[in-house]
């Protein structure tokens, strides 16, 4: 499994049965071929569908049918279409259980940003903005580090904000790490690693959780 996938495998340990979940572009259109069996999950996605299913087989692909990524995805029963205004005021109105998106950084404080690098073009924001003011939590699913090897957890971001004070929980290939009015705390760290490689590869200070553990995926 490559660390994608078990960071997407991990978040699906979040889902509960019931959510209404909203997965943003990239790793987090994963989760959806990761949530807990006997459990009901409704996927929403920003561009007009509830009731997102898996990403579908090679040769089964339905080019009506994607996600906000643009991503094609398969259609459950009981699934429904409507406009991008409709789907943004289930956002905005707070019927969103759970939001799980990219970063380009996170900080202790919970501030997150994810839509632009300055000097570079940008499409727009797309819906982020959105939910991380509407929906109840907020979960970051992404690489523990850049390519270049530079911390995207630090103590403060550097880049222009999608939202601040908004993140509940990142996971990523590393660890498990909680935002806490103190500060980050981590909460699990992955099988392949440990401790001082998780503190050496973050930018912002980190306690230990007194229940610290190894992640599961």
């Amino acid at each position: 499994m490559d660390k994608r996938e078990q960071i997407a495998r991990r978040i699906g340990r979040e889902l509960r049965d019931g959510y209404y979940v909203n997965l943003g572009i990239g790793i987090p259109t994963l989760v959806a071929n990761f949530i807990p069996p006997g459990i009901e999950v409704v996927l929403q996605s920003e561009n007009g569908m509830l009731g997102v299913g898996p990403f579908p087989l090679e040769g089964e692909e339905d080019a009506d049918l994607i996600n906000a990524g643009k991503e094609t995805v398969t259609e459950l029963p009981g699934t429904s279409y409507f406009s991008s205004a409709d789907s943004f005021a289930m956002i905005r109105g707070g019927h969103v259980d759970l939001t799980v998106l990219g970063a380009m950084e996170v900080d202790e404080r919970g501030n997150l940003a994810s839509w632009m690098i300055p000097g570079k073009v940008v499409k727009g924001m797309g819906g982020s903005m959105d939910l991380v003011a509407g929906a109840n939590r907020v979960i970051i699913a992404m690489e523990h580090a850049t390519r270049e090897g530079k911390p995207k957890i630090l103590k403060h971001c550097t880049l222009p904000l999608t939202g601040a004070g908004v993140v509940d929980t990142i996971v990523t290939e590393m660890a498990v790490i909680e935002v806490a009015p103190d500060g980050l705390l981590l909460m699990e760290i992955a099988a392949d690693t440990n401790v001082e490689a998780v503190l050496q590869a973050i930018g912002a200070p980190l306690r230990l959780s007194s229940n610290l553990r190894m992640m599961e995926t």
